[in-house]
């Protein structure tokens, strides 16, 4: 299992807490994938994001603050980076230029120069070009590799592109899209444990803090010859009066959700699924995305739990009873019990979310199936069905013309979709049906 390309080089960034990192990272990836907030400690978790200069590719890595402070995020932000940062390429180390050089600057140059790592020293914030050479000054006792930038005004940008762009190798892959999975879940569910035990290294900060993620994190990792793009989330809350940065988090971890492939909600097995749980699934399926839900810590629940696999299911028929044949994985992120069983129902679903019929085969079995039960009634007329065909959304949705489209209940739409899961194996996905008015029927209406 490798995390992110593993043909591409690794470019990270790195810094005191606040001094520009995660807004580096935005620019250079033309995205707002990482949050910039005046707030020390905002980044908790790593980015990895793909990123071509001037035909030349890279993974670029955006880190938390580092700082020598003694709280738990502080000493878990170090130990995490510091690790990191031995397995990348280079390194892009940010400073503050209206602060001058920190102590922690120091230490932290320092310890890119044990790593051997090739780096290069951003002094950012230098809004003025007649100070750059001034601000510059104090840092050149690590090297003569040191830049002069103003991210806010976009200066200096073109001077670290060339320096990267020269130190870069030439491509050497071609990359196709990955499935994209993105983990949801409640806070403490084990979200995080379980996206490190996927790739393999301490990928996400762990803490027994709920909310320690804020923040949308994706990277890449291939397994068995497949290739996937993983999202891990922030724990998604009731709805109350939230902290801001929870709210920024909340939106973070729908906006991964909603540019998912594959959901994957991962349940406490010792809680089972809940009420909270069930709204979670309800915003999933509204997006129409292809779910697994995944019961973790069982080797806790298997221990307390009499009968625990019999209880959960209870649970699931009572929770989410608007989705029965939702796929249910039983795994342990501590373990990586069950990891295996994960990745053979992950394949599975994404097959059937890929899935298209045939319009002939598609009609043929729609009139027969709607044949084996009483047609639906529109005031005093019967519902008449002209044809169906498939659209191109993903997992599979239909279109259905009918003469009375408002008569189609969303009885009979159950109906209609268990038979369509049954003939073509389709359970575990969301299926859509829409009921639109014929042409056909329009013009029958003005010949009367």
């Amino acid at each position: 299992m490798k995390i992110g390309n593993e043909d591409l080089p690794k470019v990270a960034i790195i810094g005191r807490p606040n001094v520009g990192k995660s807004t580096l990272f935005n620019i250079l990836t033309d995205s707002r994938k990482a949050i910039v907030k005046n707030q020390p400690g905002v980044t908790r978790d790593l980015q990895i994001q793909p990123v071509e200069v001037w035909g030349k590719n890279f993974d670029l890595i955006d880190t938390g603050g580092l700082t020598e402070l003694e709280d738990l995020f502080s000493k878990l932000i170090w130990e995490q980076v510091t690790e990191f940062i031995r397995v990348v390429d280079f390194l892009l180390i940010v400073v503050d230029g209206r602060e001058g050089m920190h102590p922690e600057d120091r230490n932290l140059i320092k310890l890119a120069k044990q790593t051997q790592k090739d780096f290069l020293v951003i002094v950012n914030k230098v809004d003025r070009a007649h100070e750059e050479e001034m601000l510059k000054a104090e840092f050149y006792e690590f090297g003569d590799n040191v830049i002069a930038a103003s991210f806010e005004q976009r200066r200096g940008l073109d001077l670290i592109l060339e320096k990267l762009h020269k130190i870069l190798p030439e491509n050497t892959v071609t990359e196709t899209a990955p499935l994209r999975l993105a983990i949801v879940g409640k806070p403490n569910a084990g979200k995080s444990s379980l996206c490190n035990q996927l790739l393999g290294m301490n990928r996400m900060m762990v803490s027994p803090i709920a909310g320690t993620t804020i923040d949308a994190i994706e990277t890449e990792l291939r397994r068995d010859g497949h290739v996937y793009r993983l999202v891990d989330t922030a724990g998604l809350r009731k709805s109350s009066k939230r902290e801001e940065l929870e709210i920024i988090a909340a939106f973070k971890a729908q906006e991964g959700l909603r540019r998912a492939d594959l959901v994957m909600l991962v349940v406490d097995a010792l809680i089972g699924p809940t009420e909270q749980d069930a709204k979670i699934m309800a915003s999933i399926l509204e997006d129409h995305k292809g779910v697994i839900l995944i019961a973790n810590k069982i080797d806790l629940a298997q221990k307390e739990i009499p009968a625990f696999r019999k209880t959960f299911q209870e649970q699931i028929a009572v929770n989410f009873h608007f989705f029965p044949d939702v796929p249910v994985v039983y795994l342990s992120s501590l373990t990586g019990s069950g990891v295996e069983d994960l990745f053979t129902e992950i394949n599975r679903v994404a097959d059937k979310i890929n899935f298209r019929i045939s319009t002939s085969k598609l009609n043929d079995f729609f009139f027969k199936a709607i044949r084996g039960a009483p047609s639906p009634v529109h005031g005093t007329k019967n519902v008449k069905f002209y044809y169906v065909t498939q659209t191109f959304q993903k997992p599979p949705a239909f279109i259905a013309f009918a003469n009375h489209p408002d008569g189609v209940t969303a009885s009979y739409r159950r109906f209609l979709i268990k038979q369509m899961k049954e003939e073509w194996d389709l359970q575990g996905i969301p299926i859509r049906i829409f009921c639109m008015k014929s042409r056909r029927s329009y013009q029958n209406e003005s010949e009367r």
